[in-house]
């Protein structure tokens, strides 16, 4: 490579950057795991790669005599996006019954996949799935927030076994808002103390959730109590 031709292997990293830039930051403002520089590293790392398997002809190597090199940079495309499924799968996590990260996981993902366009030198494309992610992650959020906010609940009750009557109290308070046919799991605690209730409830709104917070909070013999909404 001459100092001649570096502008043109310059101008897909820059773009690169940019593009993982702005997936990025709409993932810090959330304040996900994988925020800015992650995402800009993913994309950076992704063309710089693809920029590599298609100039292929200028790597240092010596072919042997009447033999043809054949380029394929779709094999490093596939290389690259079945590499970032490990880093996509250290932002997934579980949390009771939850799945978290899985937003931010797809994020990743498709910056590498915007990455390996321009890497490929498909400039126009690049823009287009640039603009189409921040339009989906930052345009279908504000448009769920003008919805009703619900949002389905983990809910993890734990009482005390001398008090019979708190765990009865607790599954009726409970009872209005479990799903049907929710998968319930139980867990004994503290040298056989404390009983523990985890199960999924519906679709709850912010006023519901004080409601039954409140009717958790007055039941003699709970111990502690967990609701948590899920939001990826």
């Amino acid at each position: 490579m001459t100092v001649d031709q570096l502008p043109g292997f310059v101008l897909p990293l820059l773009a690169a950057v940019v593009s993982g830039g702005a997936i990025g930051f709409e993932r810090e403002w959330r304040g996900r795991a994988a925020g800015l520089r992650t995402h800009i590293l993913v994309s950076l790392a992704s063309a710089l790669l693809m920029e590599a398997a298609v100039m292929q002809g200028l790597w240092r190597f010596a072919a042997l005599p009447g033999a043809e090199i054949v380029s394929d940079p779709a094999r490093m495309a596939h290389g690259v996006l079945t590499g970032i499924g490990f880093l996509c799968a250290g932002v997934i996590f579980r949390s009771g019954f939850s799945i978290h990260g899985l937003t931010t996981a797809a994020s990743l993902w498709m910056t590498a996949a915007i990455g390996l366009v321009f890497g490929a030198g498909l400039y126009g494309l690049g823009v287009v799935a640039t603009a189409l992610t921040v339009s989906v992650l930052v345009g279908l959020r504000l448009a769920s927030a003008r919805l009703p906010q619900t949002s389905v609940v983990d809910a993890g009750v734990e009482w005390r076994n001398e008090h019979p009557g708190a765990g009865d109290a607790a599954r009726s308070a409970l009872a209005a808002f479990a799903r049907s046919r929710s998968v319930e799991t139980h867990a004994l605690t503290d040298g056989g103390a404390t009983m523990r209730l985890s199960l999924r409830l519906s679709k709850m709104s912010r006023d519901e959730i004080a409601g039954l917070s409140a009717k958790l909070r007055a039941i003699d013999g709970v111990t502690g109590f967990q609701l948590t909404p899920r939001d990826d």
